[in-house]
């Protein structure tokens, strides 16, 4: 985004606190004087893991009124996202729409709570600058707006965070701390922090200010598809969620909310089991964005009685998510934004046939070289990749006839690797493994047939024995 095209934009509650050269001054203050620290020997008490805006004892439940004035606070500094019809409609049997937050500039929503959470700081908070832990989307949305308002920044980052990420939060000009094994260690610092140098610490999915922005989300679909049936929510801490939720059935309650989970990060859904937010220990998974451990308890207070229904998808579905709206959108969105996809494609709603669904693809910063084997693993859950190993004779012309039998088939050879070494059985003898690629399911099945048929010795990948 330019500088002349944000000066056009600029509005009275967009004006800059502190001015570039300003800001600039300050940050450096700020690096300096924690670098007189050592971090790895930083004590951290209970009483500084407590979060004034964020107290679990007194949640607050965020009001529709937050949400229309965050929606008005923000609405020169964050664009309106589209909410477009898409191809897939007709495959999936539904009415399906996609609202595109990975095209804002840092690649995600989080820039509506960022934006709405700094504007709304007193101007002695603003002058001493805020913190944030994070390790990815929300560093970059208040990175990003911080600059654009002349806020001072400092995110505190888990060794673990992307490397594009952390270079572009340093990029803005913000102060970028990489500390701690995961985001809690990571949070835990930028508390202290906070308490020691008087910067406000935000939370990135359960500071009250933060839903209210991610809330002019549900205003925006509201907007843009006035008729929706359901909205199919990515729930990590539950910021977002609790937003759409409330921004939503304020205007509309027969709108359906749905929490869409990753299997391996359920958080909401063994919260809503248990009646309070409980933790709920993470696996690794595609959907990385949504692995918060402990819903935020505003988000919760706020989301659980709005929401309709829970679901949690699969890994499987996920990647294939992410491959469908490569091929088929021309959109690259990361594992946590294609979660909602991904619930369509598993079969989780079929209540939801033949009507308007809205899917927030909330974000699209992954990594470039994770794309690429997202990308595979879609492929072979999709039954577009077959691996096989089969065992031909090491006589010349046999592997011309194994490749000709394969052509003749259709299949086009991605990856083929020869083994005789290993092989006990017959001297003159080869093993092959073979990555093929197929046009569907139906298309692996018939070649799996013509192989069995022709080789003796063959065995198949079998993802389900692993």
């Amino acid at each position: 985004m330019s500088e002349t095209r944000d000066t056009k934009r600029m509005t009275m509650l967009d004006e800059r606190f502190l001015s570039d050269t300003d800001l600039q001054q300050r940050q450096q203050e700020l690096e300096n004087e924690i670098k007189k620290i050592d971090l790895s020997t930083l004590e951290i008490t209970a009483e500084d893991m407590i979060d004034e805006w964020c107290n679990p004892d007194e949640p607050r439940v965020l009001r529709f009124e937050e949400i229309a004035a965050a929606a008005y606070r923000i609405k020169f500094g964050v664009e309106k996202t589209p909410c477009t019809s898409s191809h897939m409609s007709k495959i999936v049997g539904m009415d399906l729409y996609f609202k595109k937050e990975f095209l804002l500039p840092t690649g995600s929503f989080k820039e509506r709570g960022a934006r709405n959470t700094l504007m709304t700081l007193p101007p002695v908070e603003k002058a001493r600058g805020v913190i944030a832990a994070s390790a990815g989307n929300h560093a970059l949305a208040i990175c990003y707006h911080g600059r654009q308002l002349g806020i001072p920044v400092v995110v505190v980052m888990p060794r673990h965070a992307p490397i594009m990420k952390v270079n572009n939060c340093k990029s803005f000009g913000a102060v970028v701390i990489i500390r701690g094994m995961n985001l809690n260690e990571s949070k835990g610092i930028a508390l202290k922090l906070s308490k020691l140098y008087g910067l406000r610490y935000i939370n990135g999915f359960d500071h009250p200010h933060i839903l209210a922005g991610q809330g002019s989300l549900g205003l925006e679909v509201l907007d843009q598809v006035p008729d929706v049936d359901a909205i199919l929510v990515p729930t990590g801490g539950g910021g977002l969620l609790a937003g759409i939720a409330v921004a939503v059935k304020s205007l509309n309650p027969r709108v359906q909310i749905i929490s869409v989970e990753s299997e391996r990060a359920s958080g909401f859904y063994a919260s809503t089991k248990a009646g309070h937010p409980v933790f709920t220990e993470c696996q690794s998974t595609l959907a990385d964005g949504l692995a918060v451990p402990l819903i935020g308890a505003n988000a919760y207070a706020t989301a659980a009685p709005l929401v309709d229904k829970v679901v949690c998808v699969s890994e499987e579905y996920i990647a294939i998510a992410i491959l469908r709206l490569v091929e088929m959108e021309k959109a690259v969105v990361e594992g946590a934004g294609a979660t909602g996809l991904a619930a369509v494609l598993q079969g989780l709603l079929p209540e939801l046939k033949g009507k308007k669904v809205v899917i927030p693809l909330c974000g699209g910063n992954i990594d470039t070289t994770v794309l690429g084997r997202v990308l595979e693993r879609g492929l072979v859950a999709d039954k577009r990749l077959l691996k096989v190993w089969l065992t031909v004779s090491d006589r010349p012309g046999s592997l011309a006839q194994m490749c000709k039998l394969f052509s003749t088939a259709g299949a086009s050879v991605k990856d083929i690797y020869h083994e005789r070494a290993w092989l006990k059985s017959d001297m003159f003898s080869v093993q092959i493994q073979v990555v093929l690629e197929v046009r569907d399911s139906e298309h692996a099945a018939e070649l799996t047939r013509i192989i069995s048929e022709t080789y003796e010795h063959v065995q198949f990948y079998n993802e389900n024995a692993q």
